[in-house]
């Protein structure tokens, strides 16, 4: 990263512009840059009954859940010492926008940036569309990106966001929005294991209660923040199955020449199911931070 000198009321400070960093870690005066005024900022704040940091985790640069003399040591040794980087925990927007003007709400989960909702995008992060296949003949013999909505029903779309196939995923111009990418199988998998394995993670997964999930929706607790929703799938052959039971999301890892992995959810099971799909099924997409 670039360092930048300025002179200062006569003093030499060292700044980090602040367009390097996520969000505003280091910038603890939230002044637009990183330098030695952050220090003073936040020894003022620990010492001296100062203003507090805003946001305040900006001043938990060692990312040690504690804001104490030691970020300072962290800020300094930082500035002036090639030392690591500020790293607040927090690399993770609030938001995302793809390039439809669609945003997302996200969430943290472990050092994981996940979206919080299933993706709704109509084009690729080139702008090209991605076509809207509604037939079921036409949908069967696809060997190219499309998406559609469950039974063909855009009222689905606000809720479980849309469905589509391997094909698209697979794309080299990018369903994903910009800084953002489908998980791989692996990704998927640090994700329930951070959760606490297979057996119990789908339960930290799903949305709790039955407003969207069908009755008994086992171990639902959401307390990993994911949401997950039941949006169901389309098959090969164009068909509509599953909504409000089960959940299906694409990972970007192809099995074999005819099959993708993906993981699921459903309303009788705590699990996250794995398995390899047909790449012209119609499944959910979750995009997560790159």
């Amino acid at each position: 990263m670039k360092k930048v000198l300025m002179v200062l009321f006569g003093v030499t400070v060292l700044v980090m512009p602040f367009s390097s960093f996520a969000g505003n870690c280091g910038d603890v005066d939230n002044s637009g840059t990183i330098n030695i005024l952050d220090v003073s900022y936040l020894i003022n704040y620990l010492y001296r009954d100062g203003t507090a940091p805003d946001p305040l985790e900006s001043a938990d640069v060692d990312y040690s859940g504690s804001i104490n003399i030691l970020d300072a040591a962290y800020l300094i040794n930082y500035l002036y010492r090639d030392g690591p980087e500020p790293d607040c925990g927090y690399n993770c927007p609030p938001t995302v926008t793809d390039i439809d003007g669609n945003v997302y709400q996200t969430v943290l989960i472990g050092d994981q940036c996940w979206m919080m909702e299933n993706l709704k995008v109509t084009h690729y992060r080139n702008g090209d569309p991605i076509p809207n296949v509604t037939d079921n003949s036409t949908w069967e013999g696809l060997t190219s990106g499309a998406y559609c909505e469950h039974n063909n029903d855009p009222g689905n779309v606000a809720t479980y966001g849309r469905l589509y196939n391997w094909y698209a995923v697979d794309d080299s111009r990018n369903i994903a929005p910009e800084g953002w990418h489908v998980p791989t199988d692996a990704e998927w998998q640090v994700l329930v294991d951070y959760l606490g394995v297979d057996g119990v993670a789908g339960g930290k997964l799903k949305e709790a209660g039955t407003t969207h999930w069908v009755s008994p929706n086992t171990g639902a607790t959401n307390e990993s923040g994911f949401t997950a929703l039941p949006g169901g799938y389309r098959c090969y052959d164009g068909g509509f199955y599953n909504m409000s039971s089960h959940a299906y999301f694409w990972s970007s890892t192809e099995y074999d020449d005819n099959y993708a992995w993906s993981r699921s959810l459903g309303f009788n099971y705590s699990e996250v199911g794995r398995s390899y799909g047909s790449k012209d099924y119609g499944f959910s997409i979750r995009c997560v931070k790159d």
